[in-house]
Parts: structure tokens; sequence; C-alpha cells
């Protein structure tokens, strides 16, 4: 279970608990930015919390080191151009490194006694909330599709109504599937079709369709396979 907590901190630590304005400011600043050494504080304090026990200290701050050092590639190596392609080297070379942290400490340490459905149940939930989000944003980016109709509507609505409206309907989605109540993700959809079909009609272009449904359906094809893979690991 060490691997399934280290992945849980990272999706703490560097997407829930990092705002938007610390990933700018270390971006222009690189090293020093004190945003890099609040977040690695943060991740820290994470990983602190899910391996409390003096045995996992070593793991805990290796954890640190390595995460600040691949930060700080990124940082360097990337550009206006190139942010895109780092930021998933980044958040592999993440994984990578906890795998291999993974497969040299489980042969040393003894895990708490918790039950393993619970860290895959919660891993699963926060990983369709804001990772998830950010991980849309950026696929999203590759097609092209920032087209000005989609501020138009957003303008409209609450601030960020649809990213929480999205983090919502996956999470919801996840918690059928684990729970055994698939008719549920039918209705899920059904009911998130329904409302973007109004945006669809004020909106009356072909590319903001497309946008729209690219979104609406990976947002959906994430939700449902986390949901199959944690049903699958409990």
């Amino acid at each position: 279970m060490i691997l399934i907590k280290l992945i849980l901190a990272h999706l703490l630590g560097d997407f829930v608990f990092q705002p938007a304005k610390w990933v700018a400011h270390k971006e222009k600043n690189k090293v020093r930015s004190k945003y890099l050494y609040w977040h690695l504080a943060v991740h820290g304090l994470v990983l602190f919390v899910l391996f409390p026990a003096a045995e996992y200290l070593s793991l805990v701050l290796i954890t640190i080191v390595i995460h600040g050092i691949i930060d700080l590639v990124k940082l360097y190596f990337q550009d206006s151009s190139t942010k895109l392609q780092w930021f998933f080297t980044d958040q592999i070379l993440h994984l990578v490194s906890l795998v291999a942290l993974a497969l040299l400490f489980s042969k040393d340490i003894v895990m708490i006694e918790i039950p393993p459905q619970w860290w895959y149940v919660v891993t699963g939930l926060v990983f369709v909330t804001v990772p998830s989000s950010i991980l849309i944003r950026q696929t999203l980016r590759t097609f092209h599709l920032d087209v000005p109709q989609v501020h138009q509507l957003e303008s409209a609505s609450l601030t960020k109504a649809g990213t929480y409206i999205g983090m919502l309907e996956r999470f919801l989605v996840v918690v059928f599937i684990v729970s055994g109540h698939l008719e549920a993700v039918g209705f899920v959809l059904a009911a998130k079709s329904i409302f973007r079909y109004n945006d669809l009609a004020q909106a009356k272009q072909r590319k903001l369709t497309e946008y729209v449904l690219i979104g609406t359906f990976l947002s959906f094809t994430i939700a449902v396979l986390t949901g199959i893979i944690v049903q699958y690991l409990m």
C-alpha cells in the first residue's frame, strides 16, 4: 500500500493544495520562488500525515527531494511552446519515481493495518477532482479549441462553476460505479447532456459544439475508467 499512499500524497500536494498563483510564480522565478519551497513544505506535510511512523522518515524526505528536483528540471527546461509537453513529462517522472520508491521501501517497511480498499477509493476520488480538471484542460489545448464562444458562455455563469460541476459529476460517477449502481451513471450523463444542449443551442457554433462534446466525453471517460480501476483493485 506504499505506492497508493504516495500517489494520493502527490495528487493532494501537486494539484489540490497548489494554487495557480504558486505555479505562475514558480515559472517566473524558478529556484528563487518562495512558492517552490512552500509547495515542497505542503507536499512534505501531506506525506508526514500519511506516513506518521518514524520508520517512514527516510521515505518522506527522499520523496520530497526527488519531487523538488523534478520540479526544477521542468521549470528550467520548459518554455511557452513546450509547457504542455513538460506538464505530462513532469507527471510521468513523478509517477516513475513514486513506483521506484514504493518498490524500494516496501521490502523493509511494514504498512499500518488499514484496509487497502479505503486507499483505492480515496485516491480515485481525489484524482477525479482537481487533477482530472487540470488534465482535461491541458488535453483540450492540444486540439486548439480555445474558441471565444466558450469564454462568452462561461462569463455568464458563476465563477469556475463549470469546473466544480465537472469535478462533482466525475466524483459521483466513481461513487456509483464502485457501489454497483451503474444505472445512476446513465442518469448523470443524461442530466449533463440536457444542460449542455441548452448551451450549444445558444451558441450555434460547430467548433464550440465539438469543444463541449470532447470535454464532456473526456471527463466521463476519465471518471468511468477511474471507477472501473478502483472497483477492480477492490
